[in-house]
């Protein structure tokens, strides 16, 4: 009994874990919330598999859209449809977000605001200094100087738009998208964005607020088996003492 009741509280402080992260992003950006799901293990032996010893954890994340709102930046874009921005990891691989709220870094970078650089179709975008720059709905960088505002306007860079439409794909402890085994996932020519918009967390803060107190009530309902399953020993023990 006490193992089984410790499997299940392990499984409810995960189940804790999962919704605290999704509450304290739910105002980032682009965050699509972490799903959590709980598997059986039952013990497999002579006698009858009457008990089952639980595992909860992280299983993906939801991929539902987040609110779309106008922010008015001309760097702050949506991505319309499932495309998903590409950008490169800190160790270098290639990770993905819906975060859109992109700046230029201080070594001229294009970046979004989880400050991982944009990767465009040959690697990371990197802006002329001195130069002001806009975003097409296909998600090229043109680049202007404004000391010639009657110049025309150059393609700098292109933002990968990539589909994992036929890939799998994960969420990572550092909370991006990766793809299942390695790899990269191809660029979607027929993607589209729209600039001056940002899509919000998808994660619906009253929802997680109820799932967060139906947490802790299971946690302590296990708890009370650790105590039940002492007066059990205790009364065993008294009948014992009776022979």
């Amino acid at each position: 009994m006490i193992y089984t009741a410790l499997t299940g509280m392990d499984a409810a402080m995960v189940r804790q874990r999962t919704i605290a992260s999704n509450l304290a992003n739910a105002q980032t950006p682009g965050f699509r919330a972490e799903t959590f799901a709980v598997q059986t293990l039952t013990l497999k032996g002579p006698a009858l598999e009457t008990r089952a010893q639980s595992q909860g954890s992280v299983r993906g994340a939801d991929m539902a859209g987040g609110k779309i709102v106008s922010t008015g930046q001309p760097l702050d874009i949506a991505l319309s449809g499932e495309a998903l921005l590409a950008l490169q990891a800190t160790d270098g691989s290639e990770v993905y977000s819906r975060r859109g709220d992109l700046t230029v870094g201080a070594g001229g970078v294009l970046e979004n605001g989880d400050r991982l650089p944009v990767m465009g179709m040959a690697g990371p975008i990197t802006v002329p200094p001195n130069r002001s720059i806009t975003i097409a709905s296909d998600g090229a960088i043109m680049s202007s100087d404004p000391a010639e505002p009657q110049a025309p306007a150059q393609e700098i860079g292109r933002i990968k738009l990539a589909s994992a439409a036929g890939s799998r794909i994960e969420k990572d402890l550092d909370g991006f998208l990766r793809v299942v085994g390695g790899g990269v996932l191809p660029a979607d020519p027929t993607a589209q964005l729209t600039t001056g918009m940002l899509e919000q967390s998808n994660v619906d803060s009253a929802q997680v607020l109820v799932d967060m107190i139906e947490a802790q009530r299971s946690f302590d309902r296990r708890a009370k088996l650790f105590t039940t399953a002492g007066e059990l020993d205790q009364a065993s023990a008294r009948l014992m003492s009776l022979r």
